[in-house]
């Protein structure tokens, strides 16, 4: 029998605003550690801290535009746009935009804390 997943999971997120990250599909609402699916809502402005994850991150810009920064340049992904950040590479998310953005992260394997491997805050 398939699952259905209700509804989501809220996920606080790393970064200078508060971003709304919804879990439909990962370690915290369904308790799957392969992949995760969530729903995220960033406001003009956010900005998170650069990560070196150990996952893949397949993300599909459905409105607005995310900015995608590595150590070669940076991406700016817009609505009906996707990006790919792979495992193991520096990145980092954020929305300078006034528009924000609204997007879908798929990791590979699940996001967990413990396998994004954030930057250090400065001090």
């Amino acid at each position: 029998m398939p699952t259905k997943i209700e509804g989501p999971s809220i996920v606080e997120a790393a970064g200078n605003k508060p971003k709304r990250i919804e879990e439909y599909i990962g370690q915290v609402n369904s308790g799957t550690a392969a992949v995760s699916v969530a729903r995220m809502v960033s406001p003009p402005g956010w900005k998170e801290p650069g990560q070196r994850p150990e996952f893949d991150e397949y993300t599909v810009v459905l409105k607005g535009r995310l900015r995608v920064e590595s150590k070669e340049g940076s991406l700016d992904v817009r609505a009906g746009q996707a990006v790919i950040a792979h495992a193991g590479q520096w990145v980092r998310y954020s929305t300078p935009q006034p528009e924000g953005a609204e997007y879908i992260a798929v990791c590979l394997p699940a996001f967990a804390p413990d396998t994004v491997h954030r930057d250090d805050p400065p001090a």
